[in-house]
């Protein structure tokens, strides 16, 4: 299976607690891989993701901009090229620091996608 993120459709996420944030899934359960889903998560200029835990973890790989990512009690900073393993249970949250556009990879166990 070969596609485009150019073909998926931008989801807005309808969290109470997330600004700006929009999710684009890429290789699920439709194409195939039947035990996780990948992501791109886009935040724009001034957006974030809900602070929020799940029981399970994720692992992320920021393709563009830059931003925070709430971990382990503090803010840290993230950029190009970052790439973070989010462990069970810890409170995190995603937040745009920059200019432009963060994107990031997200990649959760089918149960964590939402």
């Amino acid at each position: 299976m070969i596609g485009h993120i150019k073909q998926c459709e931008a989801l807005k996420v309808e969290h109470p607690s997330a600004k700006d944030a929009v999710m684009k899934v890429l290789i699920g359960e439709e194409q195939g891989w039947t035990d996780h889903v990948m992501r791109v998560i886009e935040l724009e200029k001034g957006g974030f993701s809900p602070k929020h835990t799940h029981l399970w973890p994720h692992i992320n790989y920021v393709l563009e901009g830059e931003g925070n990512l709430f971990l382990e009690g503090k803010e840290n900073p993230i950029e190009s090229g970052s790439y973070i393993y989010v462990p069970s249970n810890e409170l995190h949250q995603f937040s745009n620091r920059g200019e432009s556009t963060l994107k990031f990879i997200c990649i959760v166990p089918k149960e964590g996608h939402k």
